[in-house]
């Protein structure tokens, strides 16, 4: 039996038309109202997507641009862009009486959301049985065509080789080797808006961070993150990984899930200027962030200071020196140790939040224009 009919005044026509797209609400639903070549539609707000809110979006012709990700729905019919029409929005009827737009909200079409195949990174995160294995991570940035010698690689490399001698199986990850897309910060739209798997490797499946998610969240029970010292901070393809790794932590603040459980991280810092320490601090912070735990003295490092600009003898001395060599080696054992007892222990299932950054979005966040708790 159909519902009866409940149109409700949304406003002014000639108010509302001198914008084409818009978020309102009328009665409890939130819609996208767009007006086109003297005609009106009226579509639910949230997106088939993640939710995002349509009406923030922008007009491509007759079709609403989702603000989040782009995905596309008719403004009048709610039907996705051709090829992805099986997926619709809610439309709903309008109408002007008086000067006033109306907007029948008894009267909604279906929302239907077509399948789309679960990207590879949406697995279950499980530890296959085998051996402790560590992931080493090269941030150093250079010509591949012309390389040179990197004193972190360098360090990296004997770390590798000591978890190789314990049995342990390795992998050495080269940013630098890489082709894979800054973030574009969905974040900054909206938390929801940066999504697991990362929304910019859901959309290019060329986008080469993938690996580095395979690595970290899948495959490696430690990781050994290797960086030269850059005017007093890590690299910039350091940074480059790191913003795109926000979709790890984000994982935690909208969904209460700890990606990153009963592994553990460690770092190799090297650099012809000082900045050590400051360094060391936004790399722990960082993946303390993740969720990884450190072994006691959790990096090494090495710089000759402000006033040893001299590269040529910092590069010999990093080459030479056996101390180096050697306390990478015992870094990979205190890291290695601290893996193996993770993952013996009972794992961690609950992590309290009191303090953390990750607080969770409050539902009157999550009630934000084109979040909505119905289906309309």
């Amino acid at each position: 039996m159909a519902r009866p009919d409940n149109w409700v005044d949304v406003g002014a026509a000639d108010e509302l038309a001198g914008k084409p797209l818009r978020s309102l609400k009328a009665g409890n639903v939130e819609l996208a109202l767009s007006y086109r070549d003297k005609t009106w539609g009226a579509i639910s707000n949230a997106c088939n997507h993640v939710g995002g809110p349509l009406g923030d979006g922008r007009l491509d012709q007759d079709y609403i641009v989702c603000p989040w990700h782009g995905w596309k729905f008719h403004r009048c019919t709610g039907f996705g862009e051709p090829g992805f029409e099986a997926d619709k929005v809610p439309a709903f009827p309008v109408r002007v009486e008086g000067g006033r737009v109306q907007v029948n909200i008894a009267a909604p079409t279906r929302r239907e959301k077509s399948p789309h195949p679960p990207h590879p990174l949406e697995r279950e995160i499980k530890r296959e049985g085998g051996p402790l294995r560590v992931a080493g991570i090269s941030t150093t940035a250079m010509d591949s065509g012309n390389p040179r010698f990197s004193g972190s690689d360098h360090l990296l490399g004997h770390a590798l080789k000591a978890a190789e001698a314990r049995g342990a199986q390795t992998k050495l990850i080269r940013l630098n080797d890489l082709k894979f897309r800054t973030c574009e910060g969905y974040y900054s739209k909206a938390a929801r808006a940066c999504t697991w798997p990362c929304s910019i490797t859901q959309m290019h499946a060329d986008d080469e961070m993938t690996e580095i998610y395979e690595a970290l969240v899948f495959w490696a029970d430690a990781v050994i993150v290797a960086t030269p010292i850059r005017w007093g901070a890590a690299s910039s393809l350091y940074f480059k990984m790191a913003e795109r790794l926000n979709c790890v932590q984000n994982q935690v603040t909208i969904r209460n899930r700890v990606m990153i459980r009963n592994k553990a991280a460690a770092f190799i810092i090297v650099g012809g200027q000082d900045n050590i320490q400051g360094v060391a601090g936004q790399l722990l912070g960082f993946f303390a962030e993740l969720g990884f735990i450190f072994p006691q003295f959790p990096y090494i490092a090495h710089s000759r200071g402000w006033s040893h600009e001299d590269m040529e003898n910092n590069v010999a001395i990093v080459r030479a020196s056996t101390e180096l060599a050697e306390g990478a080696a015992m870094l990979t054992g205190r890291l290695l140790d601290l893996a193996g007892q993770l993952i013996a222990e009972e794992p961690c299932v609950r992590i309290e939040r009191g303090g953390r950054k990750a607080n969770p979005v409050t539902r009157s966040e999550m009630s934000r224009p084109g979040v909505t708790h119905d289906q309309a």
